[in-house]
């Protein structure tokens, strides 16, 4: 093994752990990425005018600027559709349809977890209580929750760490949502064997006699978010284009006044999520100017396990400390670099173990907001969710496989 690999990456783990730290330590997300980006330019002796180089040039960089401001565009559209009560109309249409509590209580979440809101949950909570009853404890309530209202985000492109992921690493995002589907399947299955088979089916409300009539109803209420997945997937659009398109065809159609939508467009300014979203860009150029990338091919294909688990191991524990975003910003291109050809399998394997860590990490804010809801610790949150996304770990490593045999 190159001496020189071997440095390389020892200061990365270095700076890895100097966020891990901080974060362990209470610090913000906003310090420690500060406290990760001085490390970093300490341990590999990055000149003060280097330095500044590279920030000016992550500052301007069309990429950033792109995900900072989908970002922000996608938090809008839900201000919009919250104003307008289009997302708690889904829990009416989906009762009126199905006829089913056990069809509520699993999909209402999910649609409404169609947009990337903490707030979301709120929502979501309401309808899961109303609809389950005294049929769950208050903290399986919570669990189903947060498990089906956190679905999507393991791999549609209304969500930031999917953008980043394709961002940095040049896999199509449409190739990778189609990768994940069945995946999707199969967190709804767990999660619905788990605790949903103790809801009774029966809602109490008469059978719909007109199903086609409610169908069209929910995909009223649904049609924006609907418009955007498919102009990324069916037209290849951009999501900020699709977005701010999308955004722009709302306005005339929920009649909104010029003076709401100022007032919403500065309620979606969210700025910590901004501003940490933007330094993990900032972060990610200067591990890049480090080097470590060309050393890892060298440094991994000596390790005594291959070198795609090594990398699920890192994204998952990696994600529970720092939560998603950071762990694709540190290692999303060290991965690809090490497995040359990675391409779409190793997309999904990588972000599977992601998503599955982020429902049992405490930099989780949608945890807290849900214990909060429900009255009832985190922890008993997370001891719910270990055992389905232990199992759900365990069965992405073969569907890998295939893909990449596939593909």
């Amino acid at each position: 093994m190159d001496p020189l690999s071997v440095t390389l990456v020892g200061k990365l783990v270095i700076v890895f752990a100097a966020l891990l730290i901080s974060l362990r330590a209470g610090l913000k997300l906003t310090k420690s990425l500060l406290i990760a980006i001085a490390t970093t330019i300490v341990l590999y002796a990055i000149p003060l005018k280097s330095a500044l180089h590279i920030w000016y040039g992550a500052s301007t960089s069309l990429g950033t600027g792109s995900i900072v401001l989908i970002l922000y565009l996608i938090t809008l559209l839900q201000r919009i559709l919250q104003n307008r009560d289009q997302l708690k109309q889904v829990h009416k249409n989906l009762d009126i349809l199905f006829n089913s509590r056990r069809i509520t209580a699993t999909v209402a979440p999910i649609f409404i977890g169609l947009l990337p809101s903490a707030a979301a949950m709120l929502i979501c909570g309401e309808i899961v209580r109303d609809t389950v009853g005294d049929s769950l404890d208050v903290e399986e309530q919570a669990f189903i929750t947060s498990y089906f209202r956190h679905i999507p985000e393991s791999f549609l492109p209304t969500y930031a760490a999917v953008i980043m992921m394709s961002e940095l690493t040049g896999v199509p995002i449409g190739a990778f949502v189609l990768g994940m589907l069945p995946l999707e399947v199969l967190l709804y299955v767990l999660g619905y064997w788990a605790f949903i088979r103790k809801i009774p089916k029966e809602t109490g409300l008469p059978p719909s006699e007109n199903r086609g009539r409610q169908a069209i109803e929910l995909l009223k209420n649904l049609w924006s978010i609907i418009a955007i997945i498919i102009l990324v997937i069916g037209f290849h659009s951009s999501v900020l284009s699709s977005t701010l398109v999308v955004i722009l065809v709302c306005l005339p159609v929920y009649r909104y006044s010029f003076k709401e939508i100022l007032h919403l467009m500065k309620t979606a300014f969210e700025a910590p999520m901004l501003i940490n979203t933007y330094l993990i860009m900032v972060f990610k150029d200067y591990i890049l100017h480090s080097g470590s990338m060309e050393a890892l091919p060298d440094f991994f294909s000596h390790l005594p396990v291959p070198t795609y688990f090594v990398f699920a191991l890192i994204f998952f524990f990696g994600t529970v400390v720092a939560g998603a975003q950071a762990i694709i910003a540190i290692c999303a291109v060290m991965a690809f670099a090490a497995i040359p050809g990675g391409g779409m399998p190793l997309m999904v394997l990588l972000m599977s173990f992601a998503y599955a860590a982020m429902q049992i990490s405490p930099t989780h804010i949608c945890l807290f907001i849900a214990a909060d809801d429900f009255g009832v610790p985190m922890m008993a949150i997370v001891r719910k969710t270990i055992p389905v996304i232990a199992i759900f770990c365990a069965l992405t490593i073969p569907y890998y496989w295939l893909l990449a045999t596939l593909f």
